[in-house]
């Protein structure tokens, strides 16, 4: 009977060994090339969102920066996320929320760029504008975006949580509607000039309750942009409600880069 009792407590003691284990985060290698991580929020929101997907990076031994985009033109914000890109030691994967990944596809011709994760983000080509990609398939009709008299946008405020933040609490959803960001209108018809997927790898995390970027569009742009694909159920902000899967697509990313030329 003792002798079974210690079979249980070692299997026990095992089994909470390995679940510590597997919580534990998964340190990049030293040899690893690709180590600094860039983040770029879309339009409507500013870079705190991004605060676990930063968490989990950086114990993983990431060096994490985060864009604060002004949102008052593309050429401003493609500057802001230049000047941070600029600050980084070594390569850095590049990552765009929702319209953020309009401006890393214009900043990620970048030499010091090593790919491009698209999160819920649009990736348009040369020549094509944010607001192109949604000829052939609109946003949904959750999705309501009230521009002012002075050209800058906010999404209705009744509306918010279902086109934004669906799988968030009441009280994130009413904390992000309250501390929108407006983006310049004009932004949504800039064409862009550089297109850094042809050239660079790219991965894509699709939200398959997105709200605001239908999810057809968001496949139909990352599969042109040849990006691998990780598919997570949440609203149109996984990097708030989906942090760890976020961070791991990011950090495999980072990872692949390592292995493989920066252009293609």
């Amino acid at each position: 009977m003792i002798s079974r009792i210690r079979h249980v407590v070692t299997a026990l003691a095992l089994g909470a060994a390995i679940t510590s284990a597997q919580a534990e985060p998964v340190r990049i290698p030293d040899t690893q090339t690709v180590r600094n991580v860039v983040l770029v929020h879309g339009a409507f929101a500013d870079g705190s969102g991004w605060r676990g997907v930063h968490d989990v990076l950086t114990s993983r031994g990431y060096r994490v920066s985060i864009v604060q985009n002004p949102l008052t033109s593309l050429a401003d914000d493609v500057n802001a996320t230049r000047r941070i890109l600029a600050r980084q030691s070594g390569l850095s994967i590049l990552v765009g929320h929702s319209y953020g990944g309009s401006v890393i596809t214009e900043a990620g011709d970048d030499a010091r760029v090593a790919g491009l994760v698209y999160v819920s983000a649009l990736a348009p080509d040369v020549g094509e504008s944010t607001g192109d990609q949604f000829k052939e398939i609109p946003a949904p009709p959750e999705f309501v975006i009230e521009p002012g008299t002075d050209g800058f946008g906010f999404v209705n405020m009744e509306r918010f949580k279902a086109g934004f933040a669906g799988d968030t609490t009441d009280a994130d959803a009413a904390f992000l509607r309250d501390s929108q960001v407006p983006i310049n209108m004009a932004i949504f018809g800039t064409p862009l000039t550089h297109a850094a997927w042809r050239t660079k790898p790219s991965w894509a995390v699709i939200a398959t309750q997105d709200r605001a970027i239908d999810p057809r569009l968001l496949r139909q742009q990352a599969k042109r942009a040849r990006a691998q694909i990780t598919e997570v159920e949440a609203s149109h902000v996984p990097f708030l409600t989906q942090a760890r899967a976020v961070a791991d697509a990011i950090d495999a990313a980072a990872r692949g880069a390592s292995r493989t030329p920066a252009s293609r």
